[in-house]
């Protein structure tokens, strides 16, 4: 019995010893190689400035993506409420950030439905594409979307609610979450922006 007991402790601390493992070493450079391929991929998307929105746009200038749709009641509002307002704030500083605003719902987010709506915050850019496209994107993006029951017509998209920070090399810097605090939220972007 008391051999028993002693393999069941080995057993509980060899367990322990691999949790620990996967904790501390494997599960930081999976983050590390899913944010080393953020955004790359071989998506077509089209920008409601009249541009094509590829992996090479991440390219050139520090830039934040955001997934959302025009149908969205509460995320997406609330978004570009805080990305107007950190623009306001980086404005007073000489800088602004280029944010692109990328649907999850290309059925009824065409490129002039997305113009108008993101079209009153500074810096922020539309982009659509097919269904095929668009499914790419998130992939390359590591993003959760999904669509919701059809009721009467209608539906909602669930989706990754979180802001992605890319440096002007195009390589992922930092997330920022859904109503982070701006204390938090700005260093992140001044960063990006250098």
């Amino acid at each position: 019995m008391l051999r028993g007991l002693r393999w069941a402790l080995w057993a509980f601390v060899a367990a322990a010893l691999v949790a620990a493992a996967l904790w501390y070493v494997v599960a930081p450079r999976m983050t590390a190689e899913v944010a080393g391929r953020m955004g790359h991929g071989d998506y077509q998307l089209s920008t409601t400035d009249g541009a094509a929105f590829t992996e090479a746009s991440l390219k050139g200038a520090p830039s934040a993506v955001f997934f959302g749709y025009t149908h969205c009641p509460d995320v997406c509002p609330t978004t570009l409420g805080e990305v107007a307002g950190w623009q306001d704030i980086l404005a007073k500083e000489g800088k602004t950030l280029r944010v692109y605003f990328i649907t999850v719902d290309p059925e009824r987010d065409t490129l002039p439905v997305l113009k108008d709506y993101v079209s009153w915050v500074p810096g922020v850019i539309g982009v659509s594409g097919s269904p095929a496209e668009i499914a790419k994107a998130i992939k390359a993006f590591h993003i959760y979307a999904h669509k919701g029951p059809v009721v009467n017509g209608e539906y909602s998209m669930d989706h990754t609610a979180s802001m992605l920070l890319f440096d002007a090399q195009g390589n992922f810097s930092a997330p920022i979450d859904y109503q982070e605090a701006d204390k938090t939220a700005l260093p992140k972007i001044r960063k990006v922006l250098g």
